[in-house]
């Protein structure tokens, strides 16, 4: 099983987190974040435009089991996964952008190739 970043999160409330930052991301085609949620965001997000490439009821059915929208899912299927058809992964680029002004965290742009 692959290492996973706490994030200084609660389970629940990580998973929380994440949920509500792919479906974001899936829904905005851009989002800011820190750069380590950005980091395990793009685990996500990739692994639901996979889900999405498959184009099959049981692969719809796990994206839905996972990301909170039902509008974001058919526009996973049906605009975001189309466009990567022929692309083997790689699907998101995190770009660093600086420290945060109030607690110098690092902060960067999470977006769709």
């Amino acid at each position: 099983m692959a290492k996973l970043r706490k994030l200084g999160r609660t389970t629940p409330h990580r998973r929380a987190m994440l949920r509500n930052l792919t479906t974001d991301l899936l829904r905005e085609g851009r989002i800011e974040t820190t750069v380590t949620r950005a980091k395990e965001t793009k685990r996500m997000a990739e692994k639901m435009i996979t889900l999405a490439k498959r184009g099959d009821l049981h692969a719809r059915r796990q994206a839905l089991a996972y990301i909170f929208d039902e509008d974001v899912v058919t526009k996973l299927f049906e605009e975001i996964a189309p466009n990567y058809a022929e692309r083997q992964g790689g699907y998101t680029r995190i770009l660093k952008k600086g420290p945060r002004v109030g607690d110098s965290a690092e902060i960067a742009i999470i977006e769709l190739v």
